[in-house]
């Protein structure tokens, strides 16, 4: 799959496909696919119109930056696939989930439901078992993904996950620190000494 990348060109964001979320969940998504056009980074995401996909997708294409959609074919029509940038369609959640991963350089996790926890946690395991390094940075708004956090502590408390384990993550609560801190993973070599529930940006 493959170790850490030398820079930050692809971003890939896992988040919310529902158009029923807070609005200021959905105007943060869309302030972050601005953000990522204005520093030239490529936006790597679900290939749907619909919630914090569809706003961030929509703001970074209209922003003028590089979108690349992943979407399954069963799906097309439910997310709403955008039309208007590059749409990669395939067979299945496995296909997409791969294609993501392969495209970017590293991840930004924004407020989301049981398919963005699926996403993430996936790629955390893959971390877990040393199949890549690259930079993952949850935007954890009003403490909105401090549940999970508690969970995997749970694990690590009860021996089922090695302690350095809570370092595989970095956590923002302000949109304009999420590239920041991905760039200090890169430069440390994705490997953050504070533990994942104290490194808060305010």
């Amino acid at each position: 799959m493959g170790a850490s990348p030398d820079r930050i060109e692809s971003v890939c964001v896992f988040c919310g496909s529902s158009d029923a979320a807070d609005p200021a969940y959905l105007a943060d998504a869309a302030r972050f696919g601005k953000l990522l056009a204005q520093e030239g980074r490529r936006l790597v995401y679900g290939g749907g119109g619909v919630g914090l996909m569809g706003a961030c997708a929509r703001a970074a294409h209209e922003a003028g930056g590089d979108v690349l959609g992943v979407i399954p074919q069963f799906l097309t029509s439910r997310e709403r696939a955008l039309d208007v940038v590059k749409t990669v369609v395939v067979r299945s959640m496995h296909e997409r989930k791969q294609i993501m991963f392969e495209r970017s350089d590293g991840f930004v996790v924004l407020p989301g439901g049981i398919g963005t926890l699926e996403e993430i946690i996936e790629l955390l395991s893959w971390r877990r078992l040393e199949l890549h390094r690259k930079p993952v940075v949850f935007y954890s708004p009003g403490g909105f993904w401090d549940p999970l956090f508690v969970l995997l502590q749970h694990t690590v408390e009860a021996r089922l996950t090695p302690a350095d384990f809570m370092q595989s993550w970095s956590v923002a609560t302000q949109v304009e620190d999420i590239l920041p801190l991905m760039a200090g993973r890169l430069r440390a070599g994705d490997d953050d000494e504070a533990p994942a529930a104290t490194r808060r940006v305010t």
